[in-house]
């Protein structure tokens, strides 16, 4: 491993559109905090991203978590969406692979003068947004450069995307990345088997680097807590922090079970409360609760900074996970946050998945089938008695400080380390 005193750095161009000052994607984290650490590992990161034009949210909080020196490229890109619409409408070929197809002309020529520039060693670029490893894959081309591609969700799945443009298109970006890459990591053990079934030739490239939290940023966050600190005093109060995606995260069988659990005598707006944090679909929920008779235990909430999201999670009773069978191979970034925080869990998802795996993993046992109202009747109805009683469940330890981001950073210090000697600067 390339580490601290080995001498001068090595350096890294990471190429990611999720980053500083974008709002409202846990995907900021896994860039960001590479970003931070790896400096302290041997690497010296230079950053190539979108033009803060292109983010539909923005936010400050988080810029001044980058480290004061970086070397930060933001190059042209326009959303599709907003900014070449008329009247609502846009040609879709502009939104393939994505929306910020535009970054691509601009990144790619930016790149090159970094690495004109500062001589980089190797290139690293994340997915999702696809174009990031559009760039990447041209400037390797060009410079000959070791590549990393790092893939956060799986691209070209069974029935997705629906759409059979998009679909078309990742296939071909998959299938050019995963034979170009040096390695290619994933976030999870399923998709990284998903891909070394799919691609044979490829497989000992393939390597899994999960998600993490953010020590410092929960440190922070513990410290200006105050004592006992709850979120709503005598009220038991669920968290679901994030987005509520209406199909990979349906909140319709949850509700629904809220509303079986409270016609039977179990549960009152009183004694238990299911709350929304940045939601994104409020909408849904809302009609969902009033369907079901529970719109005065549901409530849903715009989004805060991320200081203020950390300290909402360490208040809250208890923490929501969903994650749809469809997405067995994924797990939701927010979990390993929740983890941290040291709150009993409820994860609704497909016990077979790799989401409901970290959970045993980290010694929770309080799982419901996310599709499925009785099962999540029953698993909500345990979980909120065993808080009642004081006997929930924590999370183990030793597994929570396992997942910690500097760890991630050390697994990718170590990868980056397999890919050769430094080149001469």
């Amino acid at each position: 491993m390339a580490g601290a005193g080995s001498g001068a750095p090595r350096r890294l161009l990471m190429v990611a559109y999720h980053f500083p000052p974008l709002a409202g994607s846990s995907g900021i984290q896994r860039t960001l905090r590479l970003v931070q650490q790896l400096p302290a590992l041997g690497w010296q990161p230079l950053v190539l991203t979108t033009h803060p034009r292109a983010y539909e949210r923005v936010a400050p909080d988080l810029l001044a978590e980058v480290p004061p020196g970086t070397e930060v490229r933001r190059a042209f890109a326009l959303d599709t969406a907003r900014h070449l619409s008329i009247g609502g409408r846009y040609v879709g070929a502009l939104a393939v692979p994505d929306r910020w197809q535009t970054w691509r002309f601009d990144g790619v020529r930016q790149g090159m003068q970094l690495i004109r520039r500062f001589k980089p060693d190797a290139i690293w670029s994340t997915f999702p947004i696809a174009t990031a490893h559009l760039i990447a894959m041209e400037l390797q081309r060009r410079s000959g450069l070791p590549w990393v591609a790092d893939f956060r969700d799986p691209m070209a799945q069974d029935g997705y995307p629906t759409d059979p443009r998009l679909w078309q298109a990742f296939d071909r970006i998959e299938r050019a990345a995963v034979g170009q890459a040096a390695r290619c990591v994933f976030t999870t053990p399923g998709a990284a088997r998903i891909y070394a079934q799919r691609y044979p030739d490829v497989a000992d490239r393939i390597r899994v680097i999960e998600n993490g939290y953010d020590e410092d940023s929960f440190s922070r966050a513990e410290r200006r807590l105050g004592p006992n600190e709850s979120l709503v005093p005598g009220v038991i109060t669920l968290l679901h922090s994030g987005i509520v995606y209406p199909e990979e995260r349906d909140p319709a069988p949850l509700i629904a079970a809220l509303g079986q659990l409270r016609a039977a005598g179990h549960f009152g707006p009183d004694g238990l409360r299911l709350r929304f944090r940045a939601a994104v679909h409020d909408d849904l929920i809302r009609n969902l609760s009033r369907q079901h008779g529970v719109g005065d235990m549901v409530e849903t909430l715009p989004p805060v900074d991320y200081a203020e999201a950390l300290q909402e999670m360490l208040r809250a009773d208890g923490l929501l996970v969903m994650q749809s069978a469809g997405c067995n191979d994924q797990i939701p970034a927010k979990i390993y946050e929740y983890l941290r925080a040291r709150r009993p869990i409820l994860c609704l998802s497909d016990p077979a998945g790799d989401t409901a795996d970290v959970m045993r993993r980290a010694g929770l046992s309080d799982i419901g089938r996310l599709d499925d109202a009785q099962d999540i009747a029953r698993a909500l109805g345990e979980f909120v008695d065993r808080l009642q009683r004081g006997a929930a469940q924590l999370p183990s330890l030793p597994f929570v400080a396992s997942a910690c981001r500097m760890a991630r950073s050390r697994e990718l210090a170590d990868l980056l380390g397999e890919l050769g000697p430094a080149r001469s600067h």
